[in-house]
């Protein structure tokens, strides 16, 4: 059945006295002090939480890890720009839709190309299906660690014992019940969504807290002149010396890898600036704020949202795996290259006597738990709204639940990888189509005809539509070397491991 354009039958229909209640409040809050503003919009806060726990994900936790251990503080302001980037363009589309209040999907087909958008869908799918692999992957991979230091046995002669894949398992069931049943609840009700939101909250806070453990229990060692200029790029792009990296690939012997490879750090920095935000993130955000109910009168609070629950908790936890990299001993200044070859859980295990006996193992496992956790929860739910909407088929609860269970065959993560043309596959639709989103959303938020004078007047319009073709130019940069790395050289059999950031959402 053909669903109308306007909005989603959740909030608006589920407590419309309470989201009534919440606009004449928010009008109020308008007029109020600019700290007591502040504090009204984040009680408020909600949509900015699945795209921070979204993006969170194992991607994130490999590309903090490489970047720290590579280069220390030197790479501490890409993480920043990248998601500064990222949320004008959000801010952008909360802008479309809160301003027409219609669903995304129907409206920028009907304004652009119902092809585009189909492609826009596809992608979204495709890529929390296949990026729930690796989700997992790092959750397992968390679990056995923890194992490993209570004496069981989960690896042997390269391959899983019966106790190592029975520990990887028992945490992917466990994580995926968890899930099932935050997310279910977030297709029920208005407090359903309440409390799906508060679950993000405690996941993204266990997240900060643990990574900020580790560096506290180190705090003496940081330099906090290299930490400044780090975050202020004042070493722009380091320079990896060939002597440095021939000794490293030495001492690694890993056959993948080369010298080049190892002193490719303006693939890395690139790399990573275009993949902060996922393709699946771009469909999940506007659908969250019309779950919410919200309309033109949340247009300033969107804008705080997407600031303190999406730009600051990136940050903070990307920020603080890089430090704690760099201070714990992971990060070599004598070896200074693109290491590539690291990964989250071989870090957790370098961090044995950071608190004490094995507590920063334990916690930084713990926290590599907590981004997965998020992650996975928001691909379900993107993926509850995004089947809907391809078929054109009415909300109702029990759909968005079963749908919601699309990317839930990425369990099988914690024992196995992916086949290597499901990756090939998810980088060719989806890092082709991030820019080609990006375009559409900077056409549509430009365009008068569409919403009126929300485009906005002056310099401030000139300003934002400058950043917005920044975050066009680097997300595109950003999709060539995912496409090269992910597509072509893996077709033309030269696949070795890329220095860019994993993109993982």
């Amino acid at each position: 059945m053909a669903h109308p354009e306007k909005g989603l039958p959740m909030t608006a229909k589920w407590d419309p006295a309470k989201l009534a209640a919440e606009v004449a409040a928010l009008e109020e809050l308008e007029r109020q002090p600019f700290l007591r503003r502040v504090g009204g919009y984040l009680r408020r806060a909600g949509p900015g939480l699945l795209q921070s726990a979204m993006t969170l994900g194992a991607g994130s936790a490999t590309a903090s890890v490489i970047a720290g251990a590579s280069f220390g503080y030197k790479l501490l302001w890409i993480q920043p720009l990248a998601m500064f980037l990222g949320v004008m363009m959000m801010a952008a589309i909360g802008n479309i839709v809160l301003t027409t209040g219609e669903r995304p999907y129907v409206a920028f087909g009907r304004e652009l190309s119902r092809v585009l958008v189909f492609l826009w869908a596809l992608g979204t799918i495709v890529a929390s299906v296949i990026w729930h692999f690796p989700q997992y992957g790092l959750v397992a991979g968390a679990a056995r660690d923890l194992a490993q230091l209570f004496g069981v046995a989960t690896r042997e002669g390269g391959s899983l014992t019966a106790a190592g894949v029975a520990v990887s398992v028992g945490a992917g069931v466990v994580i995926l019940g968890v899930n099932v049943m935050t997310t279910w609840s977030y297709g029920s009700s208005a407090r359903g969504i309440k409390l799906y939101e508060w679950f993000l909250r405690g996941v993204i806070a266990l997240t900060i807290v643990a990574f900020g453990l580790v560096v506290a229990a180190n705090l003496g060692k940081i330099q906090w002149g290299e930490m400044l200029k780090g975050f202020t790029g004042q070493y722009g792009i380091p320079a990896v010396d060939r002597a440095t990296a021939e000794a490293v690939l030495a001492a690694c012997g890993d056959p993948k890898m080369t010298v080049d490879g190892l002193m490719d750090s303006t693939t890395l920095v690139l790399g990573m600036l275009g993949a902060a935000v996922g393709i699946n993130m771009t469909f999940l955000y506007p659908y969250s704020l019309l779950a919410k109910g919200w309309g033109k009168a949340h247009r300033p609070l969107s804008r705080w949202d997407l600031g303190l629950s999406m730009f600051l908790p990136f940050v903070l936890v990307t920020s603080l795996v890089m430090l704690a990299m760099t201070v714990s001993g992971v990060y070599r200044p004598d070896q200074e290259c693109v290491r590539s070859f690291i990964q989250p859980v071989q870090a957790a295990g370098s961090l044995n006597q950071v608190m004490g006996d094995r507590l920063g193992r334990v916690v930084f496992d713990l926290g590599l738990i907590g981004m997965a956790c998020g992650a996975i929860s928001a691909h379900m739910v993107v993926c509850g709204f995004t089947v809907c909407e391809m078929f054109g088929l009415e909300y109702t609860t029990r759909r968005f639940r079963i749908f919601a269970m699309v990317p839930a065959v990425g369990i099988l993560g914690v024992v196995t990888q992916t086949p290597m043309w499901f990756p090939i596959m998810a980088s060719a639709i989806c890092f082709t189509m991030l820019p080609i989103a990006y375009l559409m959303f900077l056409i549509l938020n430009n365009k008068r005809s569409y919403i009126g004078d929300a485009v906005g007047r002056g310099w401030r319009r000139v300003a934002f539509n400058a950043v917005l073709v920044l975050a066009l130019a680097v997300a595109t940069i950003g999709s060539v070397i995912k496409v090269k790395g992910g597509v072509i050289d893996k077709l033309l059999g030269g696949e070795k491991p890329a220095a860019g950031a994993p993109a993982a959402k």
